[in-house]
């Protein structure tokens, strides 16, 4: 039984086009013409019909599928790896994209307002963080947001305010403040420094994310960055990276409650080796622990550095007498 052109494409869904197309570039060729040149197609050409479709659902493109079904010199893994990598790499895009469109959709890049403003500015902003981050990355980012959100805003202002003074990136009321700078930008970062070096980088480089998004302006950056550098200048001869992405964060709110509890003894006329003194010294080194993840190797190098650096000492979040309080009390200990 042969098939005229027209009942092929009627009975597989093809379109005669199709067929036509299929014909002229060799894929599938008819087995005989009527009288009046039509195209007849036997059983076997429905056959390898079948065979064409198979492999066309699976992606595959004509001539492939071509160099399968002739068989001259044909290699179906090398072909079949081929698409496999390509839908991987559609996988990889679509995942992305759809991370992306997830960020706009809720909200975590675009304005409250979804007016046009809103969204070129959210258009604008993903492209510029899609040169150094991806979707996962930047949903990370913008949830940890939270975690730092109350510490940051104030010191963004005592920052401006210390700028306004004219202070020095090196004075020790600046050096405090790039102390929980850093403390804040690693715990937002999980302590990723890598990731932390890329915002950074995208930051100078990209003049369009200054003061976006509760981020700096532009000569606040540099001036802290100024300031940080000093220090990590400084950390580096004693830490090395991998230590420093080991730290933990401690909050501001925890060194303020042991300032204000040794600034208190101190008033007070307290000995560091009584009681009272020897449980402040006990929360100094329970918030040391915290901080390096109880890594005694890691603690004793941070001790270091700020022994021998008074850079390092000018920017601890605790006052000189309040240590020279706790150093008192530590042989008691």
């Amino acid at each position: 039984m042969l098939l005229k052109v027209g009942e092929l494409a009627r009975r597989t869904g093809l379109t005669v086009r199709t067929l036509h197309h299929y014909d002229e570039i060799g894929l599938l060729k008819p087995s005989g013409r009527s009288g009046a040149g039509y195209r007849l197609y036997s059983r076997e050409d429905v056959q390898r019909l079948h065979g064409i479709q198979a492999l066309r659902h699976l992606g595959l493109p004509l001539h492939d599928i071509a160099q399968l079904l002739a068989g001259e010199g044909a290699q179906p893994d090398r072909i079949i790896a081929q698409q496999i990598h390509a839908l991987d790499q559609q996988i990889v895009q679509a995942t992305e994209l759809r991370g992306r469109l997830a960020l706009m959709r809720d909200g975590l890049v675009a304005g409250a307002e979804p007016d046009m403003g809103n969204w070129l500015e959210t258009l604008g902003l993903m492209a510029t963080f899609g040169k150094y981050f991806s979707a996962a990355e930047l949903k990370q980012v913008f949830e940890n947001w939270k975690r730092i959100e109350a510490e940051w805003v104030p010191l963004m202002a005592q920052v401006r305010e210390a700028m306004d003074q004219g202070l020095a990136p090196q004075t020790p009321q600046v050096q405090r403040l790039a102390y929980r700078w850093m403390s804040l930008v690693l715990h937002w970062m999980d302590g990723d420094l890598e990731l932390l070096h890329r915002w950074g980088h995208m930051y100078r480089q990209e003049p369009s994310a200054h003061g976006r998004h509760h981020g700096p302006p532009g000569d606040m950056f540099e001036f802290v960055e100024t300031a940080i550098k000093l220090r990590m200048a400084l950390l580096e001869k004693y830490v090395t990276p991998a230590q420093l992405r080991r730290l933990a964060h401690v909050s501001i709110a925890q060194w303020e409650a042991l300032e204000n509890r040794v600034t208190g003894l101190l008033h007070d006329g307290v000995p560091p080796g009584s009681p009272p003194g020897q449980a402040a010294v006990q929360q100094w080194s329970d918030l040391m622990d915290q901080l390096t993840r109880h890594d005694p190797v890691l603690r004793s190098k941070l001790l270091a550095a700020s022994a021998n650096e008074p850079l390092l000492r000018a920017g601890s979040p605790l006052s000189a007498a309040v240590r020279d309080y706790l150093q008192q009390g530590l042989p008691a200990a």
